[in-house]
């Protein structure tokens, strides 16, 4: 059986050598990979924040205050929540960023950004936000542009991850802080029960909701692919990040990952 280990290894290869790279556990071209990703957060943009609810029993709100809490926000901050979809993490930085604050809500995935809008407006949060259309490989912001660049459960499904966070340190202001929260790898007594969960509960869950299997099959995998949380680390001080670290919440399962641009 092919450990997780082997899995990104060989992901690594063909994608070096091919312009191939992993949609779950299965080896498709980087074109393919940002369509059928797409196609995935279309299907699940209107249960989004249900499945996300029912699958994580409700601590992926906890996780999101967490991160944001790590950010240390201060009034008059500017804020890219990038991959921020359907805007929760946006709903509670703007307590914080006061009036001369700004946040910018983006996503490479119009319909998720459709949903975030219209959530945080139905909540009357009108002002000091912007909503912008964004791949995080290509950032169309202008360098040294935001204080902090936070982005939760969306790196793992970004193709090309060094440049994602290559671009994040180019909008960062010196001494801004980059904010990763993600499903990683958790504790080995762990292991056995969340693979069960994660690949025969989660997509059942999905069928039955949002009568959609397969895309919370293809979450699952991803969520395995993701570099763990030593290898990820790395790849934020390759960057030019000082000071990253990180902290593992419920036993690994998710990790908040922080860095500052000297």
């Amino acid at each position: 059986m092919r450990t997780d280990e082997d899995l990104n290894s060989e992901n690594e290869s063909n994608s070096s050598d091919n312009n191939f790279t992993d949609f779950g556990y299965t080896k498709v071209s980087e074109h393919e990979k940002e369509e059928k990703v797409a196609e995935v957060f279309d299907s699940v943009a209107d249960n989004y924040d249900l499945m996300n609810d029912l699958m994580s029993f409700g601590l992926h709100r906890i996780w999101k205050r967490q991160a944001v809490g790590i950010c240390n926000i201060r009034e008059g901050d500017r804020v890219l929540d990038l991959a921020g979809g359907t805007g929760d993490i946006t709903k509670l930085i703007h307590k914080k960023i006061g009036k001369a604050g700004e946040i910018t809500l983006s996503d490479i995935n119009p319909n998720m950004l459709e949903v975030g809008k219209n959530k945080l407006l139905d909540l009357g949060i009108i002002k000091n936000i912007n909503y912008v259309v964004a791949n995080a490989e290509k950032l169309p912001f202008k360098d040294n542009t935001f204080n902090k660049v936070i982005i939760g459960f969306g790196l793992r499904n970004v193709t090309k991850k060094d440049k994602a966070l290559s671009e994040i340190y180019r909008v960062l202001k010196p001494g801004g802080k980059i904010i990763v929260l993600e499903f990683s790898k958790p504790n080995s007594k762990l292991s056995a029960a969340y693979d069960f969960y994660s690949f025969k509960v989660i997509p059942k869950i999905g069928k039955l909701i949002a009568n959609d299997e397969d895309s919370y099959k293809y979450l699952a995998e991803s969520i395995r692919m993701h570099p763990n949380q030593e290898k990820l680390l790395s790849m934020i001080e390759n960057e030019g990040f000082a000071l990253c670290k990180y902290k593992n919440l419920l036993s690994g399962i998710v990790a908040i990952h922080t860095g500052i641009k000297p």
